[in-house]
């Protein structure tokens, strides 16, 4: 019931996710990320409290198939768990449980890591995979676009719902956090508009949180 793409930048140090579910609100459960250490995606019947914990393990000093490895070992369910994680290196992790549904794949790249469960084929988190190496944009871009071809060469096997994309910068909040909680038809459509109204004021809302002094006019009566 979900698709996610999780990448790094070497570039700019960013890490983030891009997510699809059917089910409601898939950015408030799956998507899980700390500055500078990692980005775990918990998904396949979500157990939220599995990102924090392999993040918590990470800044601990565990690579990220030590910490997911740690974690998931006292997880008495497992079976029905499919997490991915990536390091702030771009080296990355995947376990799927036996009892993941239907038809379930990950697949690594250069600096990224996608997965599904529930997919229409075998080939949708490949796809993905080879959107986020072929694209040259910032990284929020380059995960809508994996996400965006993920579905196009066939997505869930059934209705998409809600979307999410988040990234984080070196700073302690989200560079970008943006999320569809729910949509009749293409969240990722609604997602991609909502990216495209948040990119031209990603830095401005940066520089106003870092220096005031700096921050540009928040065009409201009154401001200057």
């Amino acid at each position: 019931m979900t698709i996610s793409i999780s990448g790094y930048c070497p570039k700019t140090g960013q890490l983030g996710i891009a997510i699809s579910s059917s089910s409601i609100a898939v950015g408030q459960r799956c998507p899980w990320i700390l500055s500078g250490v990692g980005a775990v995606s918990s998904q396949n019947v979500t157990l939220p409290a599995l990102g924090p914990a392999i993040l918590q393990q990470m800044q601990q000093g565990k690579s990220a198939a030590q910490a997911l490895a740690a974690v998931i070992a006292q997880e008495p369910y497992h079976d029905y768990r499919q997490v991915t994680v990536m390091d702030s290196q771009g080296e990355s992790a995947v376990w799927s449980g036996n009892r993941t549904l239907g038809v379930w794949q990950a697949t690594k790249g250069e600096c990224c890591i996608a997965a599904g469960n529930m997919l229409a084929n075998l080939q949708v988190t490949e796809v993905a995979v080879k959107a986020f190496e072929s694209h040259q944009g910032e990284l929020s871009e380059r995960l809508l676009h994996a996400l965006e071809a993920a579905l196009a060469a066939g997505g869930e096997a059934g209705p998409v719902h809600s979307a999410a994309l988040k990234t984080y910068a070196e700073q302690s909040w989200p560079l970008a956090d943006l999320r569809v909680d729910w949509a009749d038809n293409d969240p990722v459509v609604e997602l991609r508009q909502l990216w495209q109204r948040w990119q031209p004021q990603q830095q401005d809302y940066l520089t106003r949180a870092l220096d005031p002094r700096l921050a540009p006019s928040y065009g409201v009566p009154g401001n200057e």
